[in-house]
């Protein structure tokens, strides 16, 4: 019994880091980017329609918008994990 709970407790733990519980819009509006990107408006930042837009088919936006969100280098610095921007960027590269 006690190696079952431990493996319970051992996924459930691994499962919470990877960030599998929210959406990329759940992430977005978490971090705030909600605050100054709208879907189809600006607001203090481009629109993320207007976003997706710009980098599309740039296989390498995803990365240089971690990065660039990260470091905090012309945008805010966001305090996320790996799994929480990616799914964000996602999110907001697919918007049409």
């Amino acid at each position: 019994m006690k190696k079952v709970l431990m493996v319970v407790a051992a996924v459930g733990v691994m499962a919470s880091g990877m960030g599998y519980a929210d959406s990329g819009a759940d992430v977005a509006k978490a971090k705030g980017c909600l605050n100054c990107h709208d879907m189809a408006v600006k607001k203090v930042g481009p629109a993320i329609k207007d976003i997706a837009a710009k980098f599309k088919g740039d296989k390498g936006a995803e990365a240089a918008l971690t990065a660039k969100l990260k470091e905090g280098k012309g945008h805010m610095k966001i305090t996320a994990s790996d799994a929480e921007l990616k799914a964000a960027l996602q999110y907001m590269l697919s918007a049409k």
